[in-house]
């Protein structure tokens, strides 16, 4: 597995991606992800260990079959900047709101987030 997978988006059995080895991290990036997304089966089963995450609107709508099953992915924007600019870390090429760990973390490796 390259990373983490978010369980209520794709479904992992129909889902193709897009990875590049990025060795200024050593690790497969993902450029684009794209596939069916979950479909009530997929979503439970891949919730498996996160049921409680059923109770949301969406979570729930989706159980109870009232969504339309879609197809969608797109390419990583910031992902491609940072890959084609080699930097360290997603904030380098985008803006966003950081937790107080990671600001220290980025500060003491020297990584100026935007």
């Amino acid at each position: 597995m390259h990373e983490r997978r978010s369980a209520d988006t794709d479904d992992w059995e129909l889902n193709g991606d897009i990875l590049v080895y990025y060795d200024v991290l050593d690790i497969a990036l993902e450029l684009s992800s794209m596939g069916v997304r979950v479909t009530r089966d997929s979503l439970i089963k891949q919730l498996a260990e996160q049921l409680d995450r059923l109770d949301t609107p969406f979570h729930k709508a989706l159980a109870a079959n009232e969504l339309p099953y879609t197809i969608g992915g797109a390419i990583g924007q910031s992902r491609l900047c940072m890959y084609l600019l080699d930097k360290m870390h997603i904030g380098e090429v985008q803006a966003s709101v950081w937790d107080q760990k990671t600001i220290d973390e980025c500060e003491r490796n020297n990584i100026k987030l935007l």
